[in-house]
């Protein structure tokens, strides 16, 4: 059975072969967690990863709603107060969402999906 850590691996692995370079996983802080942190060139990226067996009751993507977006702008601050060398670089927040076999999931990586302001 996959844990939550082998679909942040999955999610990680698909970004590195899209370009993106990691920087850290499961920050944690007292607002909450971000899976992964990536750059895409200069651009910081804090990336929500979600997997649903089944999209009959919505995608993982869907499941990021308006408090748990909140909860990620929060934690995203946090992270770039404790790392001021990279507090001046754009930011994004992206949703790696996952569906499907646990083994081999479909990946549909939302770039973009929502913004802090």
């Amino acid at each position: 059975m996959a844990s939550g850590g082998q679909f942040e691996r999955m999610a990680r692995e698909h970004l590195e072969r899209e370009g993106l370079e990691f920087v850290e996983s499961n920050y944690h802080c007292r607002r909450g967690e971000l899976d992964l942190i990536m750059r895409d060139d200069d651009d910081l990226v804090f990336v929500e990863v979600r997997y649903r067996r089944s999209t009959d009751y919505g995608s993982g993507a869907e499941s990021v709603d308006a408090r748990k977006r909140a909860k990620l702008i929060a934690t995203a601050s946090h992270w770039l107060l404790t790392h001021p060398a990279l507090a001046d670089s754009a930011c994004r927040f992206d949703v790696v969402s996952m569906s499907g076999a646990r083994a081999k999931p479909d990946v549909d990586w939302i770039r973009d999906a929502f913004s802090a302001a």
